[in-house]
């Protein structure tokens, strides 16, 4: 059917009108990719897999998982929050570069606490090596922020497909589609360039791969 005023046709209207609509839902699905890949998500995760793989019961997994966890990601998460509610950055993913540098120096803080517990009870040598490169990985990533504004979603996606496939095998590269799918969503929501996420991915499987597989 023609517009008579406009002399188009509907068909024509439609597939004028279908690029812009497709743009709000990939946003849609970058947001979600974004919160299911956050580094908190990941490296939760991780530390409880790694815990149930290394510990010699369901018991003890459960222990050093969430002492780990509580180290690693609990309290630092639990101060990005509150920085985000008193308005000190943006959101819980402190997109502003200025304000990273603190945020990742008190989980880092943290981190180190929590290696000193973890070595101090005997925790399992894979799950103390995963605590100490995730340090290691905040280290390389609070040195790149101070001039440069480098993906943290994309370097510990990247950590984590280098971890796994130490842990389970080569198998377990294929996690990489996930790393590229955070990094992905995190440029169609302008929250980085394609360099920023391509080094993140690079340094933070570097620094897995130096670390976690030196000290495992």
């Amino acid at each position: 059917m023609r517009d008579e005023a406009s002399g188009v046709t509907g068909s024509e209207t439609m597939a004028t009108a279908s690029p812009g609509s497709r743009a709000p839902r990939m946003r849609v699905a970058a947001r979600v990719v974004t919160e299911v890949t956050a580094p908190a998500v990941l490296a939760g995760a991780l530390l409880v897999v790694v815990a149930l793989d290394t510990a010699t019961s369901g018991t003890s997994a459960v222990a050093w998982g969430l002492l780990a966890a509580l180290f690693a990601v609990g309290a630092p998460f639990a101060f990005i929050l509150h920085g985000a509610r008193r308005g000190a950055w943006s959101s819980h993913h402190v997109n502003e570069r200025e304000r990273r540098p603190l945020v990742l120096a008190v989980a880092l803080g943290s981190l180190l606490v929590g290696v000193v517990v973890l070595a101090a009870v005997n925790a399992p040598r894979e799950l103390l090596a995963l605590v100490v490169a995730m340090g290691a990985g905040l280290i390389s990533v609070l040195a790149v922020s101070r001039v440069w504004k480098v993906s943290i979603h994309a370097a510990v996606a990247g950590g984590t497909t280098v971890v796994l496939a130490f842990m389970f095998g080569p198998a377990l590269l294929v996690f990489g589609l996930v790393a590229l799918a955070a990094a992905w969503s995190r440029t169609v929501l302008d929250d980085h360039s394609v360099p920023q996420v391509v080094i993140g991915l690079c340094l933070g499987a570097a620094v897995a791969a130096a670390v976690f597989g030196t000290l495992r």
